[in-house]
Protein backbone atom coordinates (compact mmCIF):
# COMPACT_ATOMS: atom_id res chain seq x y z
CA UNK A 1 0.00 0.00 0.00
CA UNK A 2 2.25 6.02 -7.01
CA UNK A 3 3.82 8.00 -11.21
CA UNK A 4 2.40 9.45 -14.41
CA UNK A 5 0.45 12.48 -12.75
CA UNK A 6 1.81 15.61 -13.12
CA UNK A 7 1.83 18.58 -10.50
CA UNK A 8 -0.59 21.32 -10.84
CA UNK A 9 0.71 24.65 -11.84
CA UNK A 10 1.08 26.71 -9.18
CA UNK A 11 -0.32 30.23 -10.17
CA UNK A 12 2.43 33.26 -10.21
CA UNK A 13 2.28 35.93 -7.51
CA UNK A 14 0.91 38.55 -8.96
CA UNK A 15 3.09 41.53 -10.02
CA UNK A 16 3.04 45.50 -9.88
CA UNK A 17 1.22 46.45 -13.55
CA UNK A 18 2.32 49.11 -15.87
CA UNK A 19 0.64 51.70 -13.68
CA UNK A 20 3.86 51.65 -11.82
CA UNK A 21 5.91 54.77 -12.18
CA UNK A 22 8.99 54.15 -13.93
CA UNK A 23 11.32 55.56 -11.94
CA UNK A 24 10.28 53.23 -8.57
CA UNK A 25 11.86 49.89 -8.67
CA UNK A 26 9.21 47.18 -8.74
CA UNK A 27 8.60 45.41 -5.56
CA UNK A 28 10.25 42.06 -5.18
CA UNK A 29 8.21 39.18 -6.34
CA UNK A 30 6.75 36.94 -3.40
CA UNK A 31 8.18 33.74 -2.54
CA UNK A 32 6.68 30.66 -4.68
CA UNK A 33 4.77 28.47 -2.86
CA UNK A 34 6.73 25.83 -4.32
CA UNK A 35 9.78 26.70 -1.58
CA UNK A 36 7.81 25.19 1.19
CA UNK A 37 8.97 21.52 2.22
CA UNK A 38 6.46 18.97 3.40
CA UNK A 39 6.51 18.69 7.32
CA UNK A 40 4.76 16.58 9.97
CA UNK A 41 1.14 16.65 9.84
CA UNK A 42 1.43 18.53 6.69
CA UNK A 43 -1.22 16.46 3.81
CA UNK A 44 0.59 15.82 0.94
CA UNK A 45 0.01 14.27 -2.96
CA UNK A 46 2.48 12.21 -4.30
CA UNK A 47 2.73 10.20 -7.86
CA UNK A 48 4.57 7.31 -7.45
CA UNK A 49 6.10 4.03 -8.98
CA UNK A 50 6.87 1.40 -6.25
CA UNK A 51 9.30 -1.53 -7.42
CA UNK A 52 10.89 -4.85 -6.07
CA UNK A 53 14.67 -5.67 -5.92
CA UNK A 54 14.12 -7.30 -9.46
CA UNK A 55 12.81 -4.10 -10.91
CA UNK A 56 8.92 -5.44 -10.66
CA UNK A 57 6.49 -3.37 -10.67
CA UNK A 58 4.06 -3.72 -7.52
CA UNK A 59 2.24 -0.73 -7.56
CA UNK A 60 2.25 2.85 -9.07
CA UNK A 61 -0.09 5.63 -9.04
CA UNK A 62 -0.18 5.78 -13.07
CA UNK A 63 -3.60 6.48 -14.26
CA UNK A 64 -4.60 7.58 -10.88
CA UNK A 65 -5.09 10.39 -8.77
CA UNK A 66 -1.61 10.83 -6.78
CA UNK A 67 -1.97 9.11 -3.03
CA UNK A 68 -2.90 11.80 -0.57
CA UNK A 69 -2.01 11.11 3.16
CA UNK A 70 -0.87 13.12 6.66
CA UNK A 71 2.57 12.94 7.10
CA UNK A 72 3.41 11.40 10.26
CA UNK A 73 0.17 10.24 10.94
CA UNK A 74 0.63 6.31 10.36
CA UNK A 75 -1.13 6.41 6.84
CA UNK A 76 2.14 4.79 4.87
CA UNK A 77 5.10 2.99 5.51
CA UNK A 78 7.53 4.77 7.74
CA UNK A 79 9.89 4.98 5.19
CA UNK A 80 7.96 6.26 2.52
CA UNK A 81 6.83 8.65 5.17
CA UNK A 82 10.62 9.64 6.13
CA UNK A 83 11.64 10.30 2.44
CA UNK A 84 8.59 12.74 1.80
CA UNK A 85 9.04 15.19 4.73
CA UNK A 86 11.48 17.37 3.28
CA UNK A 87 10.38 17.44 0.11
CA UNK A 88 9.54 20.61 -1.94
CA UNK A 89 6.36 20.71 -4.59
CA UNK A 90 8.01 19.49 -8.03
CA UNK A 91 10.69 17.79 -6.61
CA UNK A 92 11.66 14.01 -7.54
CA UNK A 93 13.16 11.43 -5.84
CA UNK A 94 14.20 7.81 -5.71
CA UNK A 95 14.86 5.83 -2.96
CA UNK A 96 14.63 2.06 -1.01
CA UNK A 97 13.03 1.53 1.79
CA UNK A 98 14.50 -1.60 4.02
CA UNK A 99 11.86 -3.86 4.76
CA UNK A 100 12.41 -3.48 8.71
CA UNK A 101 10.80 0.32 7.28
CA UNK A 102 7.82 -1.32 5.00
CA UNK A 103 6.07 -4.57 5.94
CA UNK A 104 8.88 -6.26 8.64
CA UNK A 105 10.17 -9.49 7.90
CA UNK A 106 8.66 -12.45 5.80
CA UNK A 107 7.61 -14.77 9.31
CA UNK A 108 7.73 -18.44 8.76
CA UNK A 109 5.06 -19.00 11.77
CA UNK A 110 2.61 -17.24 9.67
CA UNK A 111 2.61 -19.99 7.67
CA UNK A 112 -0.63 -22.17 9.12
CA UNK A 113 -1.47 -25.65 7.75
CA UNK A 114 -5.63 -25.75 7.77
CA UNK A 115 -7.56 -28.50 6.93
CA UNK A 116 -9.91 -28.26 4.20
CA UNK A 117 -12.90 -28.98 7.16
CA UNK A 118 -11.45 -25.46 8.59
CA UNK A 119 -12.06 -23.53 5.29
CA UNK A 120 -15.81 -21.77 4.41
CA UNK A 121 -18.34 -24.21 3.63
CA UNK A 122 -18.59 -23.89 -0.65
CA UNK A 123 -14.81 -23.19 -1.42
CA UNK A 124 -12.84 -25.50 -3.67
CA UNK A 125 -9.05 -23.85 -2.50
CA UNK A 126 -6.72 -22.93 -4.93
CA UNK A 127 -3.10 -21.95 -4.73
CA UNK A 128 -3.20 -17.64 -5.16
CA UNK A 129 -6.44 -17.77 -3.53
CA UNK A 130 -7.01 -14.99 -0.82
CA UNK A 131 -8.77 -16.09 2.04
CA UNK A 132 -9.46 -14.02 5.05
CA UNK A 133 -10.20 -14.69 8.96
CA UNK A 134 -12.17 -11.99 11.63
CA UNK A 135 -10.25 -12.71 14.74
CA UNK A 136 -12.53 -12.56 17.99
CA UNK A 137 -11.56 -9.00 18.54
CA UNK A 138 -12.55 -8.48 15.78
CA UNK A 139 -9.25 -7.71 13.47
CA UNK A 140 -9.15 -9.07 10.49
CA UNK A 141 -6.40 -11.49 9.00
CA UNK A 142 -5.40 -12.49 5.13
CA UNK A 143 -3.88 -14.71 4.17
CA UNK A 144 -3.02 -16.51 0.75
CA UNK A 145 -3.01 -20.24 -0.25
CA UNK A 146 0.17 -21.41 -1.31
CA UNK A 147 -0.29 -25.22 -0.99
CA UNK A 148 -3.15 -27.72 -1.76
CA UNK A 149 -3.11 -31.04 -1.10
CA UNK A 150 -6.65 -33.33 -0.88
CA UNK A 151 -7.07 -32.41 3.02
CA UNK A 152 -5.40 -30.05 3.84
CA UNK A 153 -4.12 -26.31 2.22
CA UNK A 154 -1.19 -24.64 3.32
CA UNK A 155 -1.84 -20.58 3.41
CA UNK A 156 0.85 -17.68 4.32
CA UNK A 157 -0.14 -14.85 6.43
CA UNK A 158 2.54 -12.64 5.81
CA UNK A 159 1.91 -9.11 4.07
CA UNK A 160 2.90 -9.75 0.16
CA UNK A 161 5.48 -7.53 0.74
CA UNK A 162 7.26 -8.57 3.92
CA UNK A 163 10.69 -9.41 3.92
CA UNK A 164 11.28 -7.27 0.69
CA UNK A 165 13.01 -3.97 0.08
CA UNK A 166 10.77 -1.48 -1.64
CA UNK A 167 12.31 1.41 -4.08
CA UNK A 168 9.86 4.30 -4.89
CA UNK A 169 10.37 6.96 -7.71
CA UNK A 170 7.94 9.51 -6.29
CA UNK A 171 7.14 12.87 -7.24
CA UNK A 172 5.77 15.90 -4.48
CA UNK A 173 2.95 16.55 -6.55
CA UNK A 174 1.41 18.91 -3.78
CA UNK A 175 0.94 20.27 -0.46
CA UNK A 176 -2.94 20.44 0.80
Amino acid sequence: MIAGCSATPVSQPSTPGDSTPAAQPAAPAAPEASAAVAKKGDTVQVSYTGKLSDGSVFDSSEGRDPLQFTLGSNQVIDGFDKAVTGMKVGEKKTFTVPAGEAYGPHLDELIIELNNDQLPAGITPAVGQKLQSTQADGSIIYATIIEVSDSKVKVDANHPLAGKDLTFEIVLVKIL
